[in-house]
């Protein structure tokens, strides 16, 4: 990398941490704080939704897919992207009338406190794990740039997102966000995949070189499919950040298009991933990391000048995601747990500075937790495996069967998420079946335990 190169990222990384000191200034009351007083439209809402889910795994993760099997990788990202619109075509109508600020808000209202809080606890989980994977996303990135050891690239990259995210909460995000977007439309589609198509011979030459299987989207197997779209797309269904990014739209018509071309979107972003990863097995075929498939490809293909925006897009992708995910998480915690059980009291004011407290330590967390596992792709199964596997089917029965009680709901998610950790610590931390059992069990107990209640309350009555 040459000078410029360098003084390119760190002059970003200063108008992301500017940008923080203005939204300080800027979120003066808890609303604008946590949903950037619900007044986006949709260009800067699909840009806001888009940022926060394609972050370092769907950026780093899918080139590594790409390398090492081809397009059938595409249904990673495509899955995340199918889950932000379907939710915004089947949830969003039901939603956005609850005026919610979090998605365990909408199990109180549906069934009962004790849902609420056990939903709050789940859903912070999954958000907090979220976190973790771009901070490791991120530490990977600045380590192949600055020839840093992996720890102190996390230590500097997730303090510049979290101190942008704490000072600034959503409004920040809000603009930040769409600068990241812009940027990493730029350095992908623009710079790094024409680049990498030229230096690997173009089409032709992929499709001479590589078994015929990397052209094959179902190459994978269907059970592999079947996985991704219930770990994927019903995770996002149910996800905080997605959620939270939703109700900052002025209204319902905005927030649907903008899910609408999200998931257009994302098709396309996974689809150059991918291509950039195939190109990167003939232009470069002996890498021994393959998390570093994006890293090295681009110190290999792209010119100086060109290689700090390229960098700069994806540590824009990284960014976004850590940011959203880490408001998301301090959001659940400091709302639906510590002002609705600990500080019933407290005033608007006093909310916002705990929130930015809990945001402080939900980052210092984050950092820790990503020092220890330090693998990507690890951290992002177990957390969509535990969303999806206990949420997912009590928001469904909640909006859409009438006889959904909360003792049922309560009970499902405890029994699930349960049922979920157990089978990742049974059948090792990339198990597929954690989320299947998970599924299966949540909606078992929730119907069985539903009905039972309508029966009971049907018999006291007569």
């Amino acid at each position: 990398m040459a000078a410029i190169d360098f003084i390119i990222i760190i002059l970003y990384f200063i108008i992301l941490m500017s940008i923080g000191v203005i939204g300080s200034i800027k979120a003066k009351t808890s609303e604008q704080y946590m949903v950037a007083g619900r007044n986006l439209g949709v260009f800067m809402l699909f840009g806001c939704l888009t940022a926060v889910f394609l972050g370092g795994s769907s950026t780093i993760g899918s080139s590594q897919l790409g390398y090492e099997m081809g397009l059938g990788g595409i249904w990673f990202v495509f899955s995340m992207g199918l889950g932000i619109t379907l939710f915004g075509l089947l949830f969003l109508n039901r939603v956005m009338g609850f005026k919610l600020l979090t998605i365990s808000e909408l199990l109180g209202k549906l069934f009962n406190t004790q849902s609420k809080l056990i939903g709050a606890v789940i859903a912070a989980i999954y958000t907090l794990m979220i976190s973790v994977t771009q901070v490791i996303a991120i530490g990977a990135l600045l380590s192949g740039i600055f020839n840093w050891n992996l720890t102190t690239s996390m230590l500097v990259g997730g303090g510049v997102v979290f101190f942008y995210t704490i000072l600034g909460g959503m409004w920040t995000l809000s603009v930040t966000d769409v600068i990241q977007f812009s940027i990493m439309t730029l350095g992908i589609f623009i710079i790094m995949l024409p680049q990498s198509l030229s230096a690997a011979g173009g089409v032709n030459e992929l499709t001479a070189q590589l078994p015929s299987q990397y052209f094959d989207v179902t190459a994978i197997g269907f059970t592999e499919i079947v996985s991704y779209l219930l770990t994927y797309t019903l995770g996002m269904m149910v996800g905080q950040d997605i959620w939270q990014r939703y109700f900052t739209a002025k209204d319902t018509k905005t927030a649907k298009m903008s899910g609408v071309l999200v998931g257009v979107y994302s098709l396309l972003y996974s689809l150059a991933m991918i291509v950039i990863g195939m190109c990167a097995l003939i232009v470069i075929p002996n890498i021994q990391n393959t998390q570093n498939v994006f890293t090295e490809m681009a110190f290999e293909t792209i010119p100086n000048g060109l290689l700090g925006i390229v960098f700069a897009a994806v540590a824009a992708a990284i960014m976004s995601t850590a940011s959203g995910t880490l408001l998301a998480s301090s959001t659940l915690i400091s709302k639906d747990i510590l002002k609705d059980h600990v500080f019933t009291n407290a005033t608007d004011r006093q909310f916002l500075i705990i929130s930015r407290i809990t945001t402080l330590i939900i980052g210092v967390i984050a950092v820790l937790i990503a020092l220890w596992i330090q693998e990507l792709l690890v951290a992002i199964d177990i957390a969509y495996a535990l969303l999806a596997g206990s949420i997912f089917v009590p928001i469904l029965l909640g909006l859409f069967w009438k006889k959904a009680t909360g003792r049922a709901a309560f009970v499902s998610i405890i029994i699930s998420g349960a049922v979920v950790l157990i089978t990742l610590a049974v059948e090792g931390l990339t198990s597929n079946n954690a989320i299947i059992y998970g599924i299966i069990s949540n909606f078992v107990v929730m119907v069985i335990i539903s009905i039972a209640d309508s029966s009971n309350k049907k018999a006291a009555t007569e």
